[in-house]
């Protein structure tokens, strides 16, 4: 989930059964659990509506959620092959809960505000997003079609269908961010701030680390290699990653129903970042195998560190023993530069980086009245 993670991608290597990983041996910690049960049953009797369904995170959290008794699930995704397998898998596990699925674009603003008065969700999971780092770079004009406009989409869609809580899944990557998918998160965080104030309702963003186990992540990567007898390829020797794992990510999810306030973000605190070189020579030592790392180099958009929030960010405050509360600057419509999707890609990554730097107050455009978000 949301990934540079910090390997360079060897298209060569063959597809196979990747190494059997005990996930928290190779982040060098115990998994950290919050209590869900303290907060999760104030999700019993809700109509809830997951974005992304058919995604990593969002089949997951669907999972999880369905345990809780909602009074209906509803699974909305664009991508019809991962939506049904999503909603198959919740038969499996909740058979008694009530699914329905919506095969929905969140870039089609009109066609989603539609679905939402229809079936009136009072509780919205916004999962969908596009998220690989090398990917964003080359198109961000996709970004902020997806990140930005698809976003900005749900959130008028939620406040037109009077929405009592939502909560929008972000990225470390948006903290002091330097590359396309950060920019573009960050504008979303802004405008999910924006939104909590208009409705003065607990909408909130969710800051995750890099999360283990998605298809195409550093660990798929590097089993993959490894299998291959391939070399490891890693960007950088002293590269470091916030890692969580999936049950983690969705526990915090799950919680922010009873932390969340209006417009702040959620940060699990995780403890050190790890170094991506020990976890590689880990699975090679787990492998039995005698393989060479290969240094590729950052790409761009790609950080050596990461951080879970940043300098500006303050006051700093724990809502949880595990879980930080950050306020985040409201992006309303009429802030910072026009963003145009189909504009030049120079053109647009420069559009998305001054809007940033006008939620953090140092807007390089104030001259300009006629630049605008749209």
């Amino acid at each position: 989930m949301f990934g540079d993670n910090s390997v360079g991608y060897d298209a060569n290597f063959p597809t196979g059964g990747p190494l059997t990983l005990d996930l928290e041996r190779i982040i060098g910690r115990q998994r950290i659990r919050t209590g869900l049960e303290s907060s999760a049953g104030l999700l019993r009797g809700r109509r809830i509506l997951v974005t992304g369904a058919g995604g990593y995170i969002g089949s997951e959290l669907c999972r999880q959620l369905s345990r809780w008794e909602p009074e209906s699930l509803m699974m909305l995704d664009r991508n019809e092959t991962a939506l049904h397998l999503a909603a198959t898998s919740i038969g499996n596990v909740s058979p008694s809960v009530r699914t329905s699925i919506l095969l929905a674009d969140i870039r089609d603003s009109r066609g989603l505000a539609r679905l939402f008065q229809q079936c009136r969700p009072d509780t919205v999971f916004h999962a969908a997003a596009l998220k690989w780092v090398p990917i964003l770079e080359k198109f961000p004009g996709e970004a902020v079609k997806t990140n930005v406009f698809g976003t900005r989409a749900v959130l008028e869609a939620a406040l037109a269908a009077d929405v009592a809580f939502l909560v929008n899944i972000s990225t470390d990557k948006a903290v002091d961010p330097v590359g396309v998918l950060g920019y573009s998160k960050r504008i979303a965080e802004g405008l999910t701030a924006a939104a909590a104030i208009q409705a003065g309702r607990p909408y909130v963003s969710v800051r995750f680390g890099n999360v283990l186990g998605c298809q195409g992540s550093f660990l798929d990567v590097f089993a993959r290699q490894i299998a291959a007898g391939r070399p490891v390829t890693v960007t950088h020797p002293e590269v470091t990653r916030y890692l969580m794992t999936v049950q983690e990510a969705v526990e915090l999810v799950i919680q922010s129903v009873a932390l969340g306030s209006v417009g702040h973000a959620l940060v699990l605190d995780m403890g050190e970042q790890v170094r991506i070189l020990d976890i590689a020579r880990r699975l090679i030592a787990h492998a039995g195998a005698e393989l060479p790392v290969r240094y590729v180099g950052l790409r761009p958009g790609e950080k050596l560190t990461e951080a879970l929030v940043a300098p500006s960010e303050s006051p700093v405050r724990h809502v949880h023993p595990k879980i930080m509360e950050v306020p985040v600057p409201a992006l309303k419509a009429g802030d910072g530069p026009e963003l145009d999707a189909w504009g030049e890609d120079q053109a647009v990554v420069a559009a998305l980086r001054a809007t940033c730097l006008a939620m953090a107050g140092d807007d390089p455009v104030a001259q300009d009245p006629g630049h605008r978000l749209v």
